[in-house]
């Protein structure tokens, strides 16, 4: 239980869903843990159970200029960073002629531009080694209606693990993805859809998935645990798909 013991790590998105189950499972592996999101109410709720050694930041990952304000905060507290997990996300879901600018424009500064421009200012606070993992998704290989602009935000996503790793692996810095499937996380109740069709959409998705199912987010955290940790030093630029076979 000591994998990540001595790390210094910043989950941005992490008080629900995936990043909030990392964040336990980082606390558990021995690793000092920041983490960041939007909503009081759940900056509130995770900072009770995650405890009073975690840190618990608001910041918008959309906003550029927070991404500065983010790495000196991480940084001041912690001395540097071992491990960014950049977690934060939306899944925003329209067919392609019912999307405006604005739309747009807020699913790629969230889920790509906010990202980018975190890593680029953390970049005097990355310990060597260091790991930085980026959250993907399976909707970037599979062409499921209605996921234009998702799917795009996180093949964006998926091709910056690779380029930054050629670039950064000099500095020590390892970059992966992970690309999970449909994951039983709060993320769906957010798509503004009624409970009814809620649920139909949901079924529509589980047929997808060969296992029949819905991942748990401790599926996805386990892995991040994994790339985050010193036993995949070897593991660069790569994107492990956990979808239930989805892509195959």
């Amino acid at each position: 239980m000591d994998r990540l013991k001595g790390k210094r790590a910043l989950i941005t998105g992490g008080t629900t869903g995936i990043g909030l189950e990392t964040a336990r499972q980082f606390v558990a592996e021995g690793a000092r843990v920041a983490v960041t999101g939007k909503n009081p109410a759940t900056l509130a709720a995770a900072k009770k159970e995650l405890g009073g050694d975690v840190l618990v930041i608001e910041s918008d990952a959309a906003d550029v200029a927070a991404q500065k304000t983010l790495a000196q905060e991480v940084g001041k507290a912690f001395g540097g960073v071992d491990i960014l997990f950049a977690n934060a996300g939306v899944a925003e879901l329209r067919p392609v002629g019912q999307w405006d600018e604005a739309a747009f424009d807020r699913s790629i500064a969230i889920n790509f531009k906010g990202p980018f421009f975190l890593i680029q200012e953390l970049l005097p606070y990355f310990a060597n080694p260091a790991s930085i993992v980026l959250m993907a998704s399976v909707n970037a290989h599979i062409g499921m209606p209605n996921t234009s602009v998702y799917g795009a935000t996180k093949a964006a996503l998926g091709s910056l693990a690779r380029t930054l790793s050629g670039e950064l692996v000099g500095r020590g810095i390892r970059v992966n993805a992970v690309s999970p499937g449909p994951i039983a996380t709060p993320l769906y109740g957010k798509l503004g859809l009624p409970q009814d069709q809620l649920a139909g959409v949901a079924e529509a998705i589980k047929g997808q998935v060969p296992q029949k199912r819905f991942g748990e987010p401790s599926e996805v955290a386990k892995a991040v645990v994994f790339l985050a940790s010193d036993e995949a030093p070897f593991t660069v630029g790569s994107e492990l798909l956990i979808d239930g076979g989805m892509a195959l």
